[in-house]
């Protein structure tokens, strides 16, 4: 019964078109538009277990505790963000090695697949997320942290479900699963059941809001100053940061049935490397590496062959709430490894990355900056080298595209 339920909540019907890349104007069209069958009883059930911490080993640790709406569905503390921006999870000193990415706008990534050029979909930075087992990554995504060691580190599936079927939400959860689902030899279903619920939640006008002035603006309800229009041009054109973060159509194809969509998602949903430089924070250590989506295809016998050409390449997140924190002295973190606190220091990267000279060691963003050099990347062997690294864009043109990258942000009221 439940597999109809949450198939019912995630088939999409299309009722529009890609725009043109070049537009520039309100009538950018959004790209496609999806709506879902919205049981907001499953969404209930999901939105509970989302912010639920007694679904950790110690009863201290939510999928919010990593992604939560106030800084834009990523990591909350100001203190981690400005250091390895690794977060803790709920044994003390677990720690794992990348920056929680956000959890909005993820249910659309297809299922992870090779195009015959790149790898497109899954979740997580690395893809191990595919999406292949319940037609969702998102759905499998949620389904991770429960078991990680150093997140939630619970030991096995029957643990989250024996919580979730003892939780106040426990007769939701058997009301919607059918109450066998809650039978020791249903698990493997019942904690199906729990990631779809948790993806229908953020596939929720919640999570995925589209209420930024960037929307407000494409649907002639703000305008723009003079400086965001800027932006928006420059990251359209000179800044090329349209390439793989599109505004014109989603990239290599939105996950079927994945969620409502009224405006551009601002990812391809591919995997890319930038070059960005070892965080000398990094729980792992100052000179750790993260081989990302190269790493996991070695550990796909279909896949290994494409692993040497996709070491140290990442999913292309959304820039959808990049800028959004509870005030604006809040650090927060940028790029798979959180190097990068500010956006004015990612923006300045990506504009002289093969510009200025090497750093003699692993120096922070803010060290780069004042000696005017950038370290040695992670690896440099598949680092993209067409689309970034040398965009003669001037301070005030970095500027703009900061400042069009701050509207962004959801919760935007014209």
């Amino acid at each position: 019964m439940w597999r109809h339920r949450i198939v019912a909540l995630l088939i999409p019907v299309v009722v529009g078109a890609c725009g043109a890349e070049t537009a520039l104007e309100p009538d950018l069209a959004p790209a496609v538009a999806h709506t879902l069958s919205d049981d907001p009883a499953v969404v209930s059930l999901g939105r509970a277990l989302f912010f639920d911490e007694r679904l950790s080993v110690n009863g201290n640790q939510s999928c919010a505790s990593c992604h939560n709406p106030a800084w834009g569905w990523t990591g909350p503390s100001a203190a981690v963000n400005a250091a390895g921006a690794v977060y803790e999870g709920s044994i003390p000193g677990s720690f794992g090695d990348r920056k929680p990415p956000s959890s909005a706008y993820a249910t659309q990534s297809p299922v992870l697949h090779y195009d015959g050029v790149l790898f497109v979909g899954g979740n997580f930075w690395d893809g191990r997320a595919t999406g292949e087992r319940l037609g969702n990554a998102a759905a499998e995504q949620a389904l991770g942290p429960f078991l990680n060691p150093a997140e939630q580190a619970l030991a096995l599936p029957s643990d989250v479900v024996s919580r979730v079927c003892a939780g106040p939400y426990g007769d939701l959860f058997r009301e919607l699963g059918g109450a066998a689902l809650c039978d020791p030899d249903r698990s493997a279903d019942a904690y199906d059941f729990i990631g779809l619920a948790i993806a229908a939640f953020e596939a929720s006008t919640e999570s995925n809001a589209f209420s930024s002035k960037f929307d407000h603006y494409l649907r002639r309800e703000a305008r723009f100053t003079a400086e965001e229009l800027q932006g928006l041009a420059l990251f359209r054109g000179k800044g090329k940061c349209a390439a793989c973060h599109v505004l014109g159509g989603n990239g290599r194809g939105v996950a079927r049935g994945a969620v409502r969509e009224e405006g551009p998602l601002l990812t391809d949903f591919t995997f890319d490397n930038l070059g960005l430089p070892a965080n000398p924070a990094n729980p792992q250590g100052p000179g750790y590496a993260d081989r990302g989506l190269g790493g996991f295809l070695l550990t796909r016998p279909d896949y290994s062959i494409h692993a040497a050409g996709n070491i140290g390449k990442h999913k292309v997140p959304t820039l959808r709430n990049v800028d959004r924190r509870p005030n604006p002295g809040s650090v927060k973190a940028y790029g798979h490894n959180g190097y990068f606190k500010t956006l004015e220091g990612i923006v300045h990267f990506y504009n002289t990355r093969d510009v200025k000279p090497r750093c003699p060691g692993p120096y922070t963003e803010a060290e780069a900056l004042a000696a005017g050099c950038w370290p040695a990347p992670e690896f440099e062997a598949t680092m993209n080298r067409s689309e970034l690294g040398n965009l003669g864009l001037t301070p005030n043109q970095e500027r703009a595209i900061v400042a069009y990258l701050k509207t962004l942000s959801d919760g935007f009221r014209p």
